[in-house]
């Protein structure tokens, strides 16, 4: 197999590998939002996804109209103190809402376990911290899907787009060069993350934040409106780093051949 000049993948959990659609993080998000007087869209809340959590509620409050109607109904423009709190409001929230959107996406404990029968090791890193991540892992692990090394961003000290999970994922798993890594995974920093990794990276469309969608919306869609969506979805990932794009991580082991070919040929990504 071609896939041999791989070693190591590093997926994404929500809207990758688990919550068709990326759902948990704009339903906790909204929920923290209207606390306080804020009726958050769901492409505000989607807009940066793939941040770590704290730094994706910063990122909200710095949006235009966040900012001037958290100021309109609080006297001032938000700032870090803002922030924290909303952080802080976030967590518990979150973790009440992960087990309704933490089923694994369809495909993908089979599609993992064909890659480790290629002796390819996975790994993974996210948005979510430790303590959530703990949530969706012993979900995931009861649908048979767990990868041999995770990552959050409060392991290393920051999250994406930095590299960091993806060295920290590099040394646990005792894999080298990154160059024969691919990270996959649903949004913009996600591939942001791997290039500044220096792997390969491949952009997931359908199941992810991207479009947005859950399994039954997406299906209720009509044809033309599903390849819009598509299309959209693969701009915005490729434009983000992109190397390839795939509408789900069961589609991808094509790519990983492709992959595997132009290693093998000597290409770098």
């Amino acid at each position: 197999m071609t896939t041999r000049q791989i070693q190591t993948i590093i997926l994404d959990w929500a809207g990758t590998t688990v919550d068709f659609g990326s759902r948990a993080p704009v339903a906790a998000l909204e929920r923290v939002f209207a606390a306080h007087g804020i009726q958050l869209s769901s492409s505000e809340a989607r807009k940066d996804m793939g941040l770590l959590k704290r730094d994706h509620i910063r990122s909200i409050l710095q949006q235009p109209r966040i900012r001037k109607a958290w100021a309109e109904l609080n006297g001032a423009a938000p700032g870090e103190q803002e922030a924290e709190l909303l952080f802080r409001e976030f967590l518990p929230i979150q973790s009440g809402v992960l087990d309704e959107f933490s089923d694994v996406i369809p495909g993908v404990v089979e599609t993992v376990s064909t890659w480790r029968s290629y002796g390819l090791r996975i790994g993974a890193t996210t948005g979510y911290t430790k303590a959530l991540m703990e949530i969706v892992t012993l979900h995931a692990g009861k649908q048979g899907y767990a990868p041999d090394v995770s990552v959050t961003p409060d392991m290393v000290g920051c999250g994406r787009p930095a590299p960091l999970m993806v060295y920290r994922n590099a040394i646990e798993t005792g894999t080298y060069p990154l160059w024969r890594f691919v990270k996959i995974g649903d949004t913009p920093v996600d591939m942001q993350e791997g290039r500044n990794a220096g792997t390969w990276t491949i952009g997931i469309t359908r199941t992810g934040n991207e479009v947005g969608l859950s399994e039954s919306e997406w299906a209720a869609l009509g044809a033309d409106a599903q390849e819009q969506r598509l299309l959209q979805a693969d701009r915005v990932l490729r434009e983000a780093g992109a190397c390839y794009t795939a509408p789900s991580v069961a589609e991808c082991t094509p790519i990983l051949e492709e992959i595997g070919e132009r290693l093998a040929a000597g290409e770098r990504p």
